[in-house]
């Protein structure tokens, strides 16, 4: 069994009254690609910020064997992070941050960096406040992909960028990054982008995890029955998730449910990610 790179237990992070992150328990195995998924204000980045050691928290907590908060400097050897903001110093040309990382961090790689960028439109004399927010944020998924790190974490590194730049970011993520041990963690509100990378999820709302599965797990336990006439009435009767309203019926998605059940109502299909994933939340707040 692959050992977990994150293992917390009753991980709770508070402002004042509001708990953003709820007694969280989690494990992360290593070789994951791990999609966390979440509305606006579900504690995403929170729980992010708690696992790089960047805010304080209550409960026990342990990213590469390491205690986050009290360990940091030993974590951030084995840790690379891409926030959505994708501050780098704007004043710097490229080829001085180059030099920069290639003098604090001893696990980068100053040749592969200079290969992912060769690949790309930015010139190593280019001022980094001149690039565009997407050639920032190629610059900067190119110094984290040249460091031999265990787990990387993104917290929506490309928010805001083009639908070209987004799918180029995330094919260079998995063809030159993920081998072996690696691990990414992706916090981010373009699931449908990400879902073909993906090995696990984690479903986020109001600070609890909702949903902790592999996609093979949601493959095996999960099914999205799309009924059309007179059988959307008897479908409906089943228990299910959720449903949504499709061409002439809906599309209703049951756990646990027996197939040969369903089978004469509609085809069957696997759920999307985000389907499932309204469909887990709308049943949280029903249960409210």
């Amino acid at each position: 069994m692959t050992q977990a790179i994150v293992r917390a237990r009753k991980l709770t992070r508070s402002f004042g009254k509001l708990r953003a992150v709820d007694g969280i328990d989690l494990d992360i195995p290593g070789g994951a690609v791990v999609g966390l998924i979440g509305p606006n204000g579900a504690g995403k980045t929170t729980l992010l910020r708690a696992l790089l050691g960047l805010s304080s928290y209550s409960g026990e907590l342990e990213v590469l064997g390491t205690r986050p908060r009290e360990q940091r400097a030993d974590l951030m050897q084995g840790v690379s992070f891409i926030a959505d903001t994708a501050t780098l110093p704007g004043w710097m040309r490229v080829r001085e941050l180059l030099d920069y990382t290639a003098g604090v961090h001893p696990r980068f790689d100053r040749r592969a960096a200079e290969a992912s960028l060769a690949a790309t439109e930015i010139r190593l004399d280019r001022r980094i406040r001149e690039l565009s927010k997407g050639m920032t944020v190629q610059l900067h998924l190119a110094l984290v992909m040249a460091i031999d790190a265990r787990l990387l974490v993104l917290d929506e590194p490309t928010l805001g960028l083009d639908i070209l730049f987004r799918k180029r970011f995330f094919d260079q993520l998995i063809n030159d990054y993920f081998f072996g041990e690696r691990s990414i963690i992706i916090s981010t509100h373009q699931v449908e982008e990400v879902e073909n990378i993906l090995t696990h999820v984690l479903f986020m709302h109001r600070g609890r995890i909702v949903m902790n599965k592999s996609l093979s797990e949601i493959e095996q336990e999960y099914v999205e029955l799309h009924a059309v006439g007179d059988t959307t009435a008897r479908a409906r009767a089943i228990p299910h998730v959720g449903s949504r309203n499709i061409l002439g019926g809906q599309a209703i998605i049951y756990h646990g449910t027996d197939r040969h059940l369903l089978e004469p109502l509609g085809e069957l299909r696997t759920p999307s990610v985000s389907n499932l994933f309204v469909a887990t939340v709308a049943g949280e707040n029903n249960h409210e």
